[in-house]
C-alpha cells in the first residue's frame, strides 16, 4: 500500500452545502500526492453523513452520536489518520487548487516547523485576522479586550495578538494559527495528545499550538497560498451561545497557562464579562434601540399629560414617585413582548399601537384596585396612552426611513459570473423566489465571447473588470457559477476585490443541493422569515415560567402528588430538578437519536409520549417534535398535558 502523505480531518456540523464544495476543492487540489478525508460528524441533523457518502465513496465519515465539540471530534479523527501530516480542515472552506502541494513541499523543507497556516480569506476577500496570531498573554488580552488593538492595529505594542502590524503577504513564525486551516506533523500531534478536550469550541487551536511551542516545535504563517473561509456557519445554524463559549474559551486558556496570576484573571474575567455584555448589546442593538425609544417616550407621554392636566410635570403625591414611572415601564415593555413586538421581527406601528392600548387597560385595572393610593392618575392614563402611541409610531416611522437612506430595505443587486446550466437555474429561482427583494443586475462573462442572453438578463461586462462594474453598478451579492474556473482563479477574484460589503457565492458545483439555500439568503428580507413559536422570545418566557413553578410546586407541597400517583418517582424527581434547572421541560420534545432543534429540550411529556413511543419509527417522533416547535402555544402544553393524564388513568 502507498504511503499516505495527508490526512485531512474535518470536524462538521450542520453545514452539508459547505462540506460539499469543500470535498470538491480537496478532490481538485490533490496533485499526484496521496491523500486520505476523514470526516467526523457531530450528529449533523441535516443528512450530512446519509446525502454526502454516497457522493464521496473514499471519503470516510465518523458519525459521533452526539455534538462532542471541535477538540474533541478531531481526536477522534486523528486517531483514524495515518498521513505523514495531518491537516485540520474546517468544513466551511475552498482550498486553492495548488494548497495542498504548496503546503506539503514546505513543511518537507523544513522539517523545524510543527504546524504552518495558510493566508485565510473571508468571503468578500479580506484577511481573516485570525489566521496568524500571538498567545493571549496578560497584556495582549487586555489590549484585545479593552480595544487598544483596534486603535492602533500597526504597532507592535499593542497589536501582539492578531499581529496587524505584520505584512500578510510574508512568511515568518507566529505563535498561532487558526484551527480552520493547520497542517501539522503527525508526529506532532501525537507527542502532544491532540487537542485538550475541555475546550468545547474556540481557543483549542491555539491551546495547541502553545503546546506544540513548549514542545519545541515552530509554529509558521505560511503565506504562499491561500484558502476562504466562510466563517461560524456551523454556530449560526445551531444553537450554539458563540459568544458565551468564545469568552469561557479563554477564561479556560488563561487559567490553564496563566492560572498563578490571581489578578490577572481576576482582571480578565471583567474584561470577559464586559466584551460579552457589548456584543450581546451589539446582537440586539436595534431592539434595544427601539424599546429605549418606547420607554422614554411613554415617559415622556406621562410627564406631558400630567402637565397638561394639572399644570406640572411632577403634580402627583411624593409617595407616587419614581413608582408611576417604573410601573408604566414595566407593564409596556411585557405587553410589548407579549405581543411580539419586542426581539422577534422589525417593529411595527400595529403591534406597537396594539400594546399600548393592552397597557392602558392593565393600567386602568391597577388604579381601580389602588384608589387610594393611585386612583389619582387615572384620568390621565388615556392621554398617556395617546401620546405613547405617537410616540412609537413616529420612532417607528424614522427607523424606516433610516432603513431606506441607508439601503436596508433596498433591493440587493447581484451579478452572475459564468454562463451554464446552472446560471439559468438561480436566475429561474431568483425571478420566482418569494419575498423577492433582490435585482439581478446581470452575467459577466469569464471568457472572450459575448454570451448569450437568459431570461432577459443583459451582460455588463468580463470578470476582468470585475471591480469597477462591483463600484458602477452598485452590486452587493456574487454568484460565480462557471464551471470552468478553478479553485485557485476563483480565490484570486475573490480577494481581488476585497470589498467588505461585496459578498460572493460559488456555485458552480453546488448541484441543487445548495442552490436553494443561496437563493434564501439573497431572497428574504430581514424579519421575513417566520420563526417557530419556540423561537419566539413570548413564549420562550411563558414556557420557562411554567417549569419553574410546575416543578417547584410539584418538589415541594406537591411531592405527596408524586409519591401517590407517579409511576416511576425516581426519575421523575430527577426530570423535575434538571426542569428547574433549565434542561429539561415539563412538555416539550421526545427525544430521538438525532437532534430535532436547539431550541427544544426534552420534555418530561411529549406528544410522542401520549401514545406509546417505543413503537413509532424515529421519522414519526421527529414529525411529531416538528410540529411541537412550530405550533407551540400554552394551550397546546395544556392540551398535551389533559391528553397525557387521560391516557394515563385510562390506562389503569
Amino acid at each position: 500500500m502507498d504511503k499516505t502523505d495527508i490526512s485531512i480531518v474535518i470536524v462538521n456540523y450542520n453545514v452539508k452545502d459547505f462540506l460539499l464544495q469543500c470535498l470538491r476543492s480537496i478532490d481538485q487540489s490533490k496533485t499526484e500526492l496521496n491523500v486520505e478525508t476523514i470526516v467526523v460528524d457531530n450528529n449533523s441533523i441535516d443528512a450530512s453523513v446519509e446525502e454526502l457518502s454516497p457522493i464521496f465513496p473514499n471519503v470516510k465519515f465518523i458519525s459521533t452520536g452526539k455534538n462532542l465539540g471541535f477538540g474533541k471530534a478531531n481526536n477522534i479523527g486523528f486517531r483514524e489518520s495515518i498521513g505523514k501530516y495531518i491537516l485540520i480542515l474546517n468544513p466551511d472552506t475552498i482550498l486553492e487548487d495548488n494548497t495542498l502541494r504548496k503546503m506539503f513541499d514546505f513543511m518537507e523543507s523544513n522539517p523545524d516547523i510543527g504546524i504552518s497556516g495558510c493566508k485565510v480569506l473571508n468571503p468578500d476577500g479580506t484577511f481573516q485576522l485570525a489566521c496568524r496570531r500571538g498567545f493571549p498573554t496578560p497584556w495582549a488580552s487586555f489590549s484585545k479586550l479593552f480595544g487598544l488593538q483596534s486603535l492602533f492595529p500597526k504597532s507592535r505594542l499593542f497589536a501582539k495578538y492578531n499581529q496587524t502590524f505584520r505584512s500578510i503577504d510574508d512568511t515568518y513564525e507566529i505563535d498561532a494559527v487558526i484551527g480552520a486551516f493547520m497542517f501539522c506533523r503527525k508526529e506532532t500531534i501525537d507527542a502532544i495528545d491532540g487537542f485538550d478536550e475541555d475546550f468545547f469550541m474556540y481557543a483549542e487551536d491555539i491551546d495547541l499550538c502553545f503546546r506544540a511551542k513548549n514542545s519545541g516545535w515552530k509554529i509558521v504563517y505560511y503565506h504562499e497560498t491561500s484558502i476562504i473561509h466562510f466563517k461560524g456557519e456551523s454556530t449560526r445554524r445551531s444553537s450554539i451561545n458563540s459568544v458565551k463559549h468564545f469568552y469561557k474559551a479563554m477564561e479556560i486558556f488563561a487559567e490553564k497557562h496563566y492560572g498563578k496570576s490571581v489578578f490577572f484573571l481576576s482582571f480578565l474575567r471583567f474584561g470577559i464579562i464586559l466584551r460579552t455584555l457589548m456584543a450581546y448589546l451589539s446582537k440586539y442593538r436595534r431592539d434595544i434601540f427601539i424599546i429605549l425609544t418606547d420607554m422614554i417616550g411613554i415617559n415622556l407621554a406621562l410627564l406631558l399629560s400630567t402637565k397638561y392636566r394639572f399644570g406640572e410635570f411632577f403634580n402627583f403625591p411624593e409617595y407616587a414617585y419614581p413608582t408611576v414611572f417604573i410601573v408604566i415601564s414595566v407593564v409596556l415593555f411585557v405587553s410589548m413582548v407579549a405581543s411580539g413586538e419586542y426581539f422577534e421581527n422589525n417593529p411595527t406601528v400595529r403591534k406597537s399601537t396594539f400594546s399600548h392600548l393592552s397597557s392602558f387597560f392593565i393600567l386602568s385595572t391597577m388604579t381601580y384596585f389602588f384608589k387610594e393610593e393611585y386612583g389619582f392618575s387615572r384620568g390621565i392614563l388615556l392621554m398617556t396612552s395617546g401620546l405613547g402611541i405617537a410616540f412609537s409610531t413616529i420612532s417607528r416611522i424614522l427607523l424606516s426611513l433610516f432603513d431606506n437612506l441607508s439601503g436596508s430595505n433596498a433591493d440587493k443587486k447581484i451579478a452572475i459570473v459564468g454562463i451554464n446550466n446552472q446560471t439559468g437555474k438561480f436566475v429561474k429561482a431568483l425571478q420566482s423566489a418569494e419575498s423577492m427583494n433582490v435585482n439581478i443586475v446581470g452575467l459577466i462573462r469569464t471568457k472572450s465571447r459575448k454570451i448569450e442572453n437568459i431570461a432577459g438578463i443583459p451582460e455588463i461586462g468580463h470578470v476582468d473588470y470585475l471591480s469597477s462594474i462591483i463600484e458602477d453598478k452598485k452590486i452587493k451579492e456574487i454568484i460565480i457559477t462557471d464551471p470552468e474556473l478553478s479553485k485557485t482563479d476563483i480565490i484570486k477574484i475573490i480577494s481581488g476585490i476585497s470589498n467588505p460589503r461585496v459578498k460572493f457565492h460559488v456555485a458552480h458545483d453546488y448541484e441543487d443541493l445548495v442552490s436553494s439555500k443561496i437563493i434564501d439568503n439573497l431572497s428574504v428580507k430581514r424579519g421575513d422569515i417566520e420563526k417557530s413559536n419556540l423561537a419566539k422570545l413570548r413564549y420562550q418566557l411563558i414556557k420557562r415560567l411554567a417549569d419553574i413553578g410546575i416543578s417547584v410546586f410539584l418538589l415541594t407541597i406537591g411531592l405527596p402528588i408524586v409519591y401517590l400517583f407517579a409511576n416511576y418517582k425516581k426519575v421523575l424527581l430527577r426530570k423535575l430538578v434538571m426542569t428547574l434547572k433549565g434542561d429539561y421541560s415539563v412538555v416539550g420534545i421526545y427525544p430521538v437519536e438525532k437532534e430535532t432543534n436547539g431550541i427544544a429540550k426534552p420534555g418530561i411529556i411529549s406528544i410522542a409520549g401520549i401514545s406509546r413511543p417505543e413503537s413509532l419509527a424515529q421519522s414519526a417522533i421527529k414529525k411529531l417534535n416538528d410540529y411541537y416547535v412550530q405550533n407551540y402555544s400554552f394551550l397546546l402544553d395544556t392540551d398535551i398535558c389533559l391528553k397525557y393524564l387521560f391516557r394515563k388513568n385510562r390506562g389503569k
